[in-house]
């Protein structure tokens, strides 16, 4: 008797699965899904809050002189405003979030500084 109800709760769950599994996600569960997949995580950033992927990047803190040296941005260290033009070494990006104020590193000069919120 206890093996047949076993069996039958195994078969309930396993068509609750299937059902479950057999509708389409809604955009923001498909969203959520592909940045997961790139290993991701979705965090509200900015000034608005806005629900966005955000990626981690391996190289985090890399002394660089152009992004092209980077997963993600090369940027003066902290929030520095720098001279534009002025020759300067970066640091790799840690993450994917471009909010913020900050000072982008190219070919070995700053550019204009950035506040994007």
């Amino acid at each position: 008797m206890m093996r047949m109800s076993l069996m039958a709760g195994a078969l309930t769950l396993g068509l609750s699965l299937s059902a479950c599994m057999g509708q389409p996600l809604t955009p923001e569960q498909q969203v959520e899904a592909d940045c997961m997949a790139q290993g991701g995580k979705m965090q509200r950033v900015g000034r608005m809050q806005s629900l966005q992927c955000v990626l981690q990047y391996s190289d985090a803190g890399k002394t660089c002189t152009d992004a092209a040296q980077c997963q993600g941005e090369c940027r003066v260290p902290g929030s520095v405003i720098v001279e534009d033009g002025r020759a300067v070494e970066g640091q790799c990006t840690a993450d994917s979030n471009q909010f913020g104020c900050y000072t982008r590193v190219e070919n070995g000069r700053a550019t204009a500084a950035i506040c994007v919120d």
